[in-house]
């Protein structure tokens, strides 16, 4: 399993050469599923969900440059208005967009993968991968709330996918809207039902 989880890995790495020789650019996030493992390579603000029991667990992390200030300012970059030398929202990224200042050997936007390995428990349900113009509009919480609402009705991760971003084009998402539903159960998620608190109750009497 390390060497395909490796080999996987080589090819992310080997895709963004081949992007970095255009001008264009793009984000990405990739899932490898090996048995119960689970590996996640992300650069950019593409973001991997994983829904367990009801509770959203975040799979990625938004590369934004806020959050990579200090490797950006060591490499001579800086954040202007939240940008990347105040052209770019991510510090992640295949491109190369012909911009100054990130480009070379000491660029401040590099294409390195972020990445996170899981083992599966029987308490996962199911994943949510999507862009980031679904996230604008979604929390992790309510992205996995609603994906399970409607696996509970037609257990159909193809369908799911397609009512979320209807869903996301409904609450007025202005990008580009992509969305996987991966399920790992066969059954759709269980009904969660809050525990009840049990009622303590103490008697006291005293009789003369």
């Amino acid at each position: 399993m390390l060497l395909e989880a490796r080999a996987w890995l080589n090819n992310f790495k080997e895709g963004s050469r081949e992007v970095l020789l255009g001008s264009s650019g793009t984000t990405a996030i990739t899932v490898l599923i090996l048995a119960r493992e689970i590996f996640v390579a992300n650069a950019g603000d593409c973001r991997a969900v994983l829904c367990r029991r009801g509770k959203a667990i975040e799979m990625s992390r938004d590369h934004k440059p806020h959050v990579e200030r200090s490797r950006i300012e060591a490499l001579g970059g800086y954040i202007y208005d939240g940008y990347l030398n105040g052209y770019l929202s991510v510090a992640r990224a295949f491109e190369n967009w012909h911009i100054e200042g990130l480009k070379g050997v000491n660029c401040p936007l590099i294409a390195e993968p972020e990445v996170r390995r899981v083992v599966l428990t029987p308490d996962d349900e199911c994943m949510i991968i999507g862009c980031d113009g679904f996230w604008d509009v979604f929390t992790n919480g309510s992205a996995v709330a609603f994906a399970r609402r409607r696996l509970q009705q037609h257990n159909d991760p193809e369908q799911c996918s397609h009512d979320l971003v209807d869903e996301a084009l409904r609450r007025c998402s202005s990008d580009n809207l992509t969305v996987v539903t991966v399920c790992f159960q066969k059954s759709p998620p269980p009904r969660l039902f809050p525990r009840f608190m049990a009622r303590r109750c103490m008697h006291f009497e005293k009789q003369l």
